[in-house]
């Protein structure tokens, strides 16, 4: 397998041609040179977007935090903020992959994945459910009581050792206008080891819906329905271990006639999708997203592929129309001596 030459990190940002840029790292002193799930916000007490992501020096090696920061016009951004998290050269816990529900009210939550003192495959995957609340417009947070997520079948049978789980994309709201995040639970190794690397691991995706956010409580008092109701997540076969399912990183709209639309990143080769018709509650079996009925299928790796509502009544899809494989590269290769998603995760 050929090496291809490392990318200069000073200037590889630049070759997009970026129409805005909120922030250029630092360097390995700052712990910010991995920058990733990037959510951006309408604040909801003034003009201003707010922006939190995920930083760290590289994904997975156990620094992450959580930054925000704000823009009045959305093209020119301030300086970010650490809101929680591992500090530069501190020995905090990680806080990873935090999602913003803002209230009616106007009081703002920050959910996180919270690194607790066992985890399971990963300190950055598995965790406690974290909670920060504001109410000043993201500028100061008070620290809330970790949220409780039921267990499960999937969780490790050991209670000490949390759930291994993420929310990737920003909450939707629902036909009902209650607020509705997609997340993904991966089974303890405990459980069902994967039968490769960590790309074979056992996963499926499901919904949390928060039922009265928008009343502002406590975080204690925060009601949350943990959904499918009927069965716990949507399931995908794994294309050459079909006894696993691989149904990651659900990403959610509401259809013109007030059903949930998911789509999923998978390890068959393709998107696979679900519809709900009863806000969530349940949700029809998955299966692959085709260009029209009965027509070809979109082919993609395991891979994201975020779905967007751009409105009115149109849907944005991103996608890599490469079923896994692509030039010498390959997902279902065994024994992975390279991240092959490196190679086929391109294009967009």
């Amino acid at each position: 397998m050929p090496i291809r030459p490392a990318a200069d990190p000073a200037t590889d940002w630049t070759r997009s041609r970026p129409d805005i840029v909120v922030y250029v790292p630092r360097g390995k002193p700052h712990n910010d040179t991995d920058n990733e799930h990037f959510l951006v916000y309408p604040a909801p007490k003034s003009d201003e977007l707010i922006a939190l992501w995920t930083q760290s020096s590289c994904e997975g090696r156990g620094d992450n935090h959580l930054m925000l920061a704000r823009s009045a016009d959305g093209e020119h951004w301030g300086e970010p903020v650490r809101v929680v998290g591992t500090s530069a050269g501190g020995r905090e816990k990680q806080a990873s992959w935090g999602f913003l529900v803002i209230a009616r009210c106007g009081r703002i939550y920050c959910f996180y994945t919270k690194e607790a003192e066992r985890f399971d495959y990963s300190r950055q995957g598995c965790g406690l459910m974290g909670c920060l609340v504001s109410d000043d417009n993201a500028t100061t947070w008070k620290a809330a009581d970790d949220v409780p997520m039921p267990r499960n079948r999937f969780d490790s049978p050991d209670p000490t050792v949390p759930k291994n789980w993420i929310v990737w994309q920003k909450p939707i709201r629902d036909a009902r206008g209650r607020w509705l995040a997609g997340y993904t639970q991966c089974t303890s190794k405990d459980v069902f080891p994967p039968p490769e690397g960590w790309w074979t691991i056992d996963s499926r995706s499901a919904f949390m819906r928060f039922e009265n956010l928008d009343d502002g409580p406590n975080p204690r008092d925060l009601h949350i329905s943990w959904l499918p109701a009927d069965r716990e997540g949507l399931e995908v076969p794994h294309r050459y271990y079909p006894t696993m399912s691989v149904a990651q990183e659900p990403s959610v709209v509401l259809l013109p006639d007030g059903r949930l639309f998911t789509t999923m990143r998978t390890m068959e080769g393709h998107i696979w999708y679900s519809v709900s018709d009863n806000d969530g509650d349940t949700w029809r079996a998955p299966e692959v997203l085709r260009l029209r009925d009965d027509g070809a299928p979109l082919r993609h790796p395991l891979s994201c592929c975020p779905v967007y509502d751009v409105g009115p009544e149109r849907y944005l899809l991103l996608y890599h129309n490469n079923d896994g494989t692509k030039e010498e590269f390959s997902q279902y290769c065994r024994n992975w001596k390279r991240n092959q998603l490196d190679y086929i995760r391109n294009p967009m």
